[in-house]
């Protein structure tokens, strides 16, 4: 079939001994897990900030619930599931804090700087600063998983852009050319990237009611989902509120990996791939959400924009979001000697551009909580007291 054979993986770029006890993607895994990039994802959020309350969705629950979406589709496919699980724990791994306001700061702050990119940095933390084995920097991932993080969002080199156009965070990877960068990723790859969108559009729907953003008769003008919640309410006429919002929310997930796995088999007949080779030499992507719900996608989407997304109570959070960062970054630039000594010595002696990285590296890391307490520690009078 079509499925990545982990029997014959392309292997790791700096060489290991294999495990008696674990298949490669397996490896994988368990090395991100380990990660502290990946435990800080705890105090890292999407929409909301951390202290806003212990009931939003974090970057670790959305990993989470994304990993259970992807092994299940995985599963359904025939394909791997360890390594379509590994995808979906790492494929966030390099958010800043404060999600969407954190990463629009940080890019800002780079401008001179050759910018940030979240998938970017994502391959950074991986090859880079996750600094934990005597023998390499990173976790040394398989040639599987890097392609797979590297092309999340579909292929890197197309007609209207070259190496050079990609952002410094992937070009600073010495083997990044080697990762089929004018292909799709593969199977796997491909199917965390879309139980990426089936999570976050659902949960961004419990979290945005949650918050009072807007209601259940808001969300029943819009198609497919507002059909699921009435749907929920004829079956169910006496259910609370809340029990609505999560029945729904539970069937509109199982609409959204029906859809996408009837959509995939039906290009895996149109297509007829024999190896995970042959899918990422398509000219379309394999693993897809057909038209139909593409269309309702797009409602909900500029729906959540409108109404959570650019309501004005998240509108103040980014605010703040984004002046923590920017202070951050001035400071820690124009005053490397204030970094933590591991960043410093490097800092006091980098040129601009490199120090620009460093400094940008060190936010990157950061979780909600800590940006808020360190800014409040180096800004703040009354901390001195």
């Amino acid at each position: 079939m079509y499925a990545t054979r982990w029997e014959e993986s392309r292997g790791r770029f700096i060489d290991e001994p294999q495990s008696a006890t674990r298949t490669p993607f397996q490896r994988d895994r368990d090395r991100i897990i380990h990660a502290s990039a990946f435990r800080r994802l705890k105090q890292k959020t999407q929409v909301f900030v951390a202290h806003e309350g212990d009931h939003y969705r974090t970057r670790l629950t959305h990993s989470l619930e994304v990993a259970q979406i992807a092994r299940s589709v995985a599963r359904t496919l025939g394909l791997d599931e360890d390594l379509a699980e590994a995808m979906a724990l790492a494929h966030d791994l390099g958010h800043p804090p404060f999600g969407h306001a954190g990463e629009d700061q940080l890019d800002e702050c780079m401008t001179d700087y050759e910018g940030f990119d979240h998938n970017a940095q994502t391959l950074r933390v991986v090859t880079r600063l996750e600094d934990r084995y005597p023998s390499f920097h990173g976790l040394n991932l398989t040639w599987e998983m890097l392609e797979g993080l590297v092309k999340h969002n579909g292929p890197l080199i197309t007609a209207d852009n070259s190496v050079g156009d990609l952002p410094a965070a992937f070009r600073d990877f010495p083997w990044l050319e080697q990762l089929e960068l004018d292909q799709f990723a593969g199977p796997e790859a491909q199917v965390a990237a879309l139980a990426d969108d089936i999570a976050y559009n659902n949960h961004d729907i419990d979290d945005g009611i949650a918050a009072g953003l807007f209601t259940i008769e808001d969300l029943e003008q819009l198609p497919l989902v507002g059909d699921i919640f009435r749907s929920v309410k004829a079956d169910f006429p006496a259910l609370e509120n809340r029990k609505i919002v999560f029945e729904a929310v539970r069937r509109l997930i199982g609409h959204w990996i029906n859809d996408l796995t009837a959509e995939t088999r039906r290009r895996v007949e149109k297509h007829k791939p024999k190896s995970a080779a042959d899918v990422r030499a398509l000219p379309e992507p394999l693993v897809a959400f057909s038209e139909d719900l593409d269309r309702d996608q797009r409602a909900l989407r500029a729906f959540l924009y409108e109404r959570m997304y650019k309501h004005y109570k998240v509108n103040r959070m980014r605010s703040q979001a984004k002046r923590i960062l920017s202070e951050l970054f001035a400071l820690f630039m124009a005053e490397p000697e204030t970094l933590p000594d591991l960043w410093r010595r490097d800092a006091e002696q980098a040129t601009p551009v490199r120090r620009s990285r460093l400094v940008c590296d060190y936010l990157a890391g950061m979780t909600d909580n800590y940006a808020i307490e360190l800014h409040r520690r180096l800004f703040s009078m009354e901390s001195m007291l």
